[in-house]
């Protein structure tokens, strides 16, 4: 199991994103107040080939999405995905428009 944190500043979500391996693939950074609990949220996942997969959620199934992050530049290769992920966490401005977001693919059910 990981590590959690309550209230994490910038520094530390950089920090755990610029962490990331192929032993620690997965940081997740839930919002807590947004309704319904546990459906908003950024998640960022290490891929094989080191690129990130960067997902955010706002409500249910049809609010969630998807973005493919390169692992162009080996020193700096978080950047992007951190400066999304806390733009996301702290409600700032143009996190949105910065990755090319595609819906979610839905199972048959219509749940991921």
């Amino acid at each position: 199991m990981g590590r959690a944190w309550d209230d994490p500043s910038e520094d530390q979500l950089h920090g755990l994103l610029a962490d990331m391996s192929l032993t620690w693939r997965v940081v997740i950074v839930e919002r807590l107040d947004r309704e319904p609990a546990g459906h908003h949220y950024t998640q960022v996942c290490l891929d094989d080939d080191l690129s990130y997969r960067v997902e955010y959620r706002e409500g249910g199934p049809d609010r969630h999405f998807q973005a493919r992050v390169p692992r162009e530049h080996e020193v700096f290769a978080v950047e992007p995905v951190a400066e999304v992920v806390r733009a996301w966490a702290f409600d700032r401005p143009g996190w949105r428009e910065a990755l090319p977001w595609v819906p979610w693919p839905r199972g048959p059910s219509g749940s991921r």
